[in-house]
């Protein structure tokens, strides 16, 4: 299959500073830096903000975490290293046992919990309860979202947004290619990553038709790269109004936010969410039609919904970052426009139809591929669906080959993973590690899962022997009323766990 013109290769772009896009970290306070070595030779250092220090975080000497390399780079590089091995003797099914029992015995997950903890370099089972069963996922669903993109992708992938000529003189259109991170204006430069925009676009669309010696346009777009509904089976309509996403679009621009802000838009933080369009291509041709304007291009008319012809010659164009880079925005801010996004390329890139059904079927297809099948059901990417499946066993599988030394393609999927009291879903004040104990922060990297009766986490804890441990703990018959802010600390004080004992 030839590569679509909305889909070009490359080598990943420079490194930039370690701060995410939507989770902005100023320089002044970070205060501590520790680099990490892990089973595959490859070095990550994590910074860890100032705010930490409010928990009386003990100092500890640094434990191995998975990653990509340098993800989170120190200003001086970090050079790579050796696996470093475990220093005391390794976590026993007894001794994990006996360290989660409180824990689970609490009652507070409920009467539905699964959970799976694994030796992530042997791949052993150190308990298991209930871990073949299927458990709605929530936002754990980007996980295998992530590796199903990865592997048919690659994480050099970008995709292009474009501008072609029409049918007449001076009919351009602008053109969706399912870039989730097209912004509207440029971002600041310590941004990460950084996204293409409408602005740059414009401007390379302008000089381009002055070269021509066209100044007067009639501009119109083309949202016809997916195909079906723009809202899954399930979703409610809430889920636009509070902020939770936009119907899915191969062209949005700031994700369809109706009000730019700094704040992540996902479910794992309903509360800190705004309203969205329902409407994003049509919302992101005005936008675009604006920047011409202002870069003295005439626009005649307000822009239609076209299909650009077949072939049509591009006039200017807008790659976004490389797909290693989204998904770690993705899973971070657990961000569900892109997740649906990703769900769709993937679809696309194995002859589906880029709907929610295409996409899951491809998901679904793809992971079987790669040894996950059979503990995985779909219906949409990102995990707002009420009808998503997956078991805890199924979630430790998708972590076992993100982390392998094999598979250095979906690296991302865990360097994606947010730090405990430092990054994204489980940054200070938005998680309940810092409740849970010191522990964990800083050593633990998980994936959240929250609904209204719904919580899962799923992630790599780094033990105090410098083992790493594998872990899926998932809940979905919580109480309405308060369960999910229960079962979020319990889930916290597993993996608080999990990073402070031997379990020997």
């Amino acid at each position: 299959m030839g590569v679509p013109p909305w889909l070009a290769g490359g080598r990943p772009a420079a490194k930039g500073p370690p701060v995410r896009r939507l989770h902005r970290l100023a320089v002044a306070s970070l205060a501590l830096l520790c680099v990490f070595t892990i089973g595959a030779g490859v070095t990550v250092a994590r910074v860890l903000p100032q705010s930490l220090a409010r928990w009386d975080v003990p100092r500890v000497a640094p434990r191995p975490l998975v990653s990509a390399p340098a993800v989170l780079a120190p200003s001086g590089g970090a050079a790579e290293g050796s696996a470093a091995p475990a220093t005391g003797a390794a976590a026993t099914p007894a001794g994990v046992a006996t360290a989660l029992g409180p824990v689970l015995r609490s009652g507070a997950l409920g009467p539905h919990v699964g959970v799976e903890v694994t030796d992530l370099a042997t791949g052993q089972v150190l308990y298991s309860a209930n871990a073949g069963s299927a458990f709605q996922p929530a936002s754990t669903t980007k996980i295998a979202t992530a590796v199903a993109a990865l592997a048919v992708l690659g994480p050099a992938a970008r995709f292009t947004t474009r501008v072609v000529s029409g049918a007449g003189a001076g009919d351009i259109v602008l053109v969706g290619g399912g870039d989730p991170t097209l912004a509207a204006g440029s971002p600041p430069p310590a941004d990460y990553p950084q996204p293409a925009t409408l602005a740059q676009l414009a401007a390379r669309t302008a000089k381009a038709l002055r070269a021509r010696g066209t100044g007067r346009v009639q501009l119109s777009y083309d949202a016809s790269l997916y195909t079906g509904p723009g809202l899954a089976p399930g979703w409610p309509i809430s889920y636009v109004t509070t902020g939770n996403v936009t119907p899915i679009s191969p062209l949005e621009v700031d994700q369809g936010r109706l009000t730019a802000t700094g704040a992540p838009q996902d479910a794992d933080d309903p509360g800190n969410s705004l309203p969205r369009t329902f409407s994003p291509a049509a919302e992101a041709a005005d936008a675009f039609a604006g920047f011409l304007r202002a870069d003295g291009v005439e626009v005649t008319a307000a822009p239609a919904a076209t299909v650009a012809a077949r072939g049509a010659a591009t006039i200017a164009s807008a790659a976004s970052p490389p797909l290693s880079e989204i998904v770690q925005w993705m899973l971070t801010e657990s961000n569900n426009v892109i997740a649906e996004n990703l769900a769709r390329q993937v679809a696309i890139a194995t002859g589906r139809p880029a709907s929610f059904s295409g996409a899951a079927a491809a998901e679904e297809a793809e992971l079987g591929k790669l040894g996950v099948a059979g503990g995985v059901s779909l219906v949409d990417g990102s995990g707002l669906s009420p009808d998503d499946r997956i078991t805890p066993a199924a979630l430790i599988a998708l972590i076992g080959l993100a982390a392998s030394p094999a598979h250095p393609g979906l690296r991302a999927a865990i360097t994606g993973l947010p730090v405990a009291g430092f990054s994204g879903t489980l940054a200070p004040g938005g998680s309940a590690f810092a409740e849970a104990g010191p522990a964990a922060l800083g050593v633990v990297r998980a994936k959240t899962g929250n609904l209204l009766t719904v919580a899962a986490l799923a992630g790599i804890a780094s033990a105090r022997n410098g083992q790493l441990l594998a872990f899926a703990v998932m809940a979905d018959r919580l109480p309405a009323r308060g369960g999910l802010t229960v079962a979020g600390l319990q889930m916290a004080r597993l993996a608080t766990v999990l990073a402070g004992c031997g379990c020997r």
